[in-house]
């Protein structure tokens, strides 16, 4: 029986030691976890690889987007939307980050409470759930307005956290 029982708590500390790690970005972004319709790999793009891609996507930004009534985010400018990275843009936009308010709310509280620094494409991808935020505060009026505001701030705090949790573990 204790053999049992311990051969039981060995395989579950090794279970839950691979699959937490693994799993680790689904919670924060579950929609990136899924498969793509065309292939057998996951939906995970991430923009910002080198120099220039952060340049592109402050060009994506400052190119002004267009947001229809279903909550699509295109780009307006037509050579820039027609760019590979652009394709990508739209596949973080409409396909992974949170569009709901409470989606939106449950990502702030798993990010209040994330152990460690961001990933680069967690990180890509709060930033640009902040510019929705944004965008729809900006869009709402009264109650509404507050709603998207609060959503809004508590992004930024989650992301400030997670610029300064960065600062402090930099080694002296």
């Amino acid at each position: 029986m204790l053999w049992k029982t311990l051969l039981l708590l060995l395989f579950y500390y090794s279970a839950h030691a691979t699959v937490t790690y693994k799993w680790s970005r689904a919670m924060l972004y579950p929609a990136a976890q899924r498969l793509k319709r065309s292939s057998a790999a996951f939906l995970n793009p991430v923009l910002q690889n080198s120099l220039e891609d952060v340049v592109l996507l402050y060009e994506f930004l400052l190119a002004e987007l267009d947001i229809d009534k279903s909550q699509r985010i295109s780009i307006k400018d037509e050579e820039l939307a027609s760019l590979k990275k652009a394709a990508e843009f739209d596949t973080i936009c409409n396909e992974i980050i949170p569009k709901s308010i409470t989606e939106i709310r449950r990502l702030s509280s798993r990010l209040s409470s994330y152990p460690r620094v961001l990933k680069k494409e967690d990180f890509e991808r709060t930033v640009l759930t902040m510019v929705y935020t944004a965008y729809r505060a900006a869009q709402s009026e009264g109650h509404q307005k507050d709603t998207w505001v609060e959503s809004f701030v508590s992004l930024y705090k989650a992301l400030k956290h997670d610029l300064m949790f960065h600062k402090t573990k930099e080694p002296s």
